[in-house]
């Protein structure tokens, strides 16, 4: 690694489900304020592989760091307020609350810990929350629909609205679990040109994505996992250029 400073380090990590390996001998480094992404084919682990970074699974073997902290065994809620905040595969919004609503949930949580629906009747004097989320709501595309229902919103727009929802918690490390899934070639280009605007602000992102051209475009490092292991890593041209990583994932052409 460079002298960047490593803000993650998944350390020689394993995780058996029954007789399946998902994860074998997983020793992986993020560099702070870099894009680190990871692809590989389906059941390669990456979903495993994020789960244990969030508290969801615990390892077998092995440790999940942050900022030089051991974060292995500790609840989901404690490693988000330590900075950690993953974008899920699905969009898990509130249906029924508009979007303005959406972004301060998190943000109440974030700062408190829980947070309880009912403290909804008091946001009105919470200027100080409510103007972080109409920021993040603007960051995103979407202030104009501030008053909108979440569950009215397209595919597209949830996924835009989660990551609102997820930039207002201000996080060191954002987790991104194929942001672009389901997208349409002009929402997947909005989104990587979202991702691009915060480059450079210290945030860290680690993306799991299937869209080689969302990889390409974002990624300043590329860890390819296949069968639970780490196969090859290194710069987005070296690990195109990596005949193992063609063969298993790439399907032996360049994207």
């Amino acid at each position: 690694m460079t002298a960047r400073n490593v803000v993650l380090h998944v350390a020689d990590v394993h995780k058996r489900f029954g007789g399946l390996h998902a994860l074998a001998d997983v020793d992986l480094q993020v560099e702070e304020g870099t894009t680190h992404a990871i692809i590989g084919p389906n059941g390669a682990g990456k979903s495993t592989l994020l789960n244990v970074c969030i508290g969801r699974l615990a390892p077998d073997t092995g440790a999940v760091v942050f900022d030089g902290q051991v974060i292995t065994g500790k609840q989901p809620h404690e490693i988000n307020q330590m900075g950690v905040v993953r974008v899920f595969q699905t969009p898990e919004i509130f249906s029924d609350l508009n979007l303005l609503q959406n972004v301060m949930v998190p943000a109440f949580a974030k700062r408190d810990g829980a947070f309880r629906l009912n403290a909804m009747r008091s946001v009105a004097t919470r200027t100080d929350i409510r103007d972080e989320a109409l920021h993040c709501l603007e960051e995103v595309g979407l202030l104009g629909q501030k008053d909108a229902v979440a569950g009215s919103l397209s595919r597209g727009d949830k996924r835009r609205l989660e990551l609102a929802m997820g930039l207002v918690q201000k996080p060191r490390l954002l987790l991104l679990d194929e942001p672009t899934a389901g997208m349409s070639r002009h929402d997947t280009n909005s989104t990587i040109d979202l991702l691009k605007k915060f480059k450079g602000r210290g945030m860290t992102k680690v993306i799991i994505e299937h869209d080689m051209h969302v990889v390409f475009s974002l990624a300043d490092r590329v860890t390819v996992l296949a069968q639970g292991r780490i196969i090859a890593e290194g710069s987005p041209d070296e690990v195109r250029g990596n005949a193992r990583v063609q063969e298993a994932y790439l399907g032996g052409a360049h994207p």
